[in-house]
């Protein structure tokens, strides 16, 4: 099922060459992340424009950071990257709620041993979210328990072939420039190229 869709997007070239909001997205989420994680939140939002964040509750604070990261979902492929950031955001912020709490929760969830991980959820998840046939093929399942474990099968499948190929310290990463931008694209073309391989490997 997964491998199926590639096509569908024009081959896994076409599919990655489609994917701006993912690519974009890694981008913006890892300079967020490395900057929380290396000088602190609000450092971090000041550095990225987005000051007037600064001392606000959590629906404001995530509300623009999805936005920031992932556009306004005026379209599939934006829409896809905000339910994507939004997963990694809840896993960054958890519970928190007052500024108080998101900065000390934020601070404390990302490193440079996580980063990378929560990165490579993001496109996961993405990607998960593009994928045209899945919803129509779970909805031909009437028992609830199975499309759970289809739904999660699937997820995973495409977790384990996302690969971030980043340097040892991401923190380092210049991830508004060029080398972020190598990064992303590299990142997302790979993962297309393994999903189209799929079909080969069920043959």
């Amino acid at each position: 099922m997964l491998a199926r869709h590639v096509p569908v997007l024009g081959g896994a070239g076409g599919a990655a060459a489609g994917a701006r909001a993912g690519r974009s997205g890694v981008q913006r989420l890892g300079a967020l992340l490395a900057g929380v994680g290396g000088t602190g939140l609000e450092n971090t939002l000041t550095s990225l424009g987005l000051a007037t964040l600064v001392g606000r509750t959590r629906f404001d604070v995530l509300d623009e950071l999805i936005t920031f990261i992932a556009g306004d979902g005026d379209d599939l492929d934006s829409q896809a990257a905000r339910d994507a950031a939004c997963d990694v955001l809840d896993e960054v912020f958890g519970d928190a709620d007052t500024w108080t709490e998101l900065t000390d929760t934020a601070e404390t969830a990302v490193s440079r041993e996580n980063l990378p991980t929560l990165l490579e959820t993001f496109l996961a998840q993405y990607v998960y979210n593009r994928v045209p046939v899945i919803a129509e093929r779970l909805s031909r399942i009437t028992d609830p328990h199975a499309v759970r474990q289809a739904d999660e099968e699937m997820r995973q499948i495409i977790q384990v072939l996302v690969s971030l190929r980043i340097p040892d310290d991401p923190y380092t990463v210049d991830w508004a420039g060029p080398e972020g931008r190598q990064i992303a694209e590299d990142t997302v073309r790979i993962t297309y190229e393994a999903l189209q391989g799929l079909d080969g490997d069920a043959q």
